[in-house]
């Protein structure tokens, strides 16, 4: 694949992971969407790094778990950037610590809505955009899930590893149901990575108070979770599909 024909749409793309995976395509040639919900200054500020890189780069605010939000997103990475090749599902969040007990329906919808709903359907439109089956030419899908679903995050937050479950599963079925249609889906379990979402989870020290439970001793970053995805994406592992990597530090 060619150096100006390498797109990626990146949802969450403004902070932690999502501008780290934005940095390292923009590194390796690839256009840039980087969505973002609210955070337009953060969302500019990647733009700027990657156009300072010397590729291109465009912010797209969109709600992931709005389909409406999703369509226009996909749409103004076609027209201002050319057709996409590859779909970083970044997006996700947590709501504050707790028991399932003390969670509201509205809380969980939400958390569905964004980590699942939201991952889902940007896939669909990804493989509308790629699949030889629709006339594209192929790509990559990596979905953003998390250690979480393999610990089950008991008295913190279940709902969260809950929807993280749903993305491995998610993640195999769509590998299978693609895979002859030059559509590669793989995705990454990050462990405790020194990332804002914990802030929003009511733990912004969480890092430090959880690297004990590590056996490597300690959080990991966003560059490194990036890399890996990075991998994924690449020629490199051209015979990679369905597959979950871990970045966790051993945990």
């Amino acid at each position: 694949m060619s150096k100006l024909n390498k797109v990626v749409l990146i949802t969450g793309g403004s902070r932690s992971i999502g501008a780290a995976c934005a940095i390292l395509t923009a590194e390796q040639g690839y256009k840039v969407c980087v969505n973002f919900a609210n955070d337009e200054n953060a969302a500019l500020g990647v733009v700027k790094k990657i156009k300072d890189l010397g590729s291109n780069a465009i912010a797209v605010r969109g709600d992931v778990a709005n389909e409406a939000d999703i369509k226009n997103l996909f749409a103004e990475t076609k027209s201002r950037l050319g057709p996409l090749t590859a779909l970083i599902n970044n997006a996700g969040i947590l709501s504050k610590e707790g028991r399932l007990d003390t969670f509201s329906a509205e809380r969980i919808a939400r958390v569905v809505g964004v980590n699942v709903t939201g991952s889902i359907l940007c896939a669909r439109e990804a493989v509308l955009a790629m699949s030889t089956r629709h006339g594209g030419t192929g790509g990559s899908i990596i979905n953003l899930s998390s250690i979480a679903a393999t610990l089950g995050a008991p008295g913190v937050y279940v709902d969260y590893a809950a929807t993280k479950g749903a993305i491995d599963t998610f993640t195999l079925g769509l590998a299978r149901e693609v895979a002859n249609e030059g559509i590669r889906v793989n995705g990454v379990r990050p462990g405790i990575i020194d990332t804002d979402i914990h802030a929003s989870g009511g733990s912004p020290n969480r890092v430090e108070e959880m690297k004990h439970v590590v056996p490597m001793q300690r959080g990991g970053t966003a560059m490194e979770v990036a890399e890996t995805v990075l991998w994924l994406m690449s020629d490199k592992a051209s015979y990679v599909t369905g597959a979950m990597v871990d970045v966790s530090g051993g945990r």
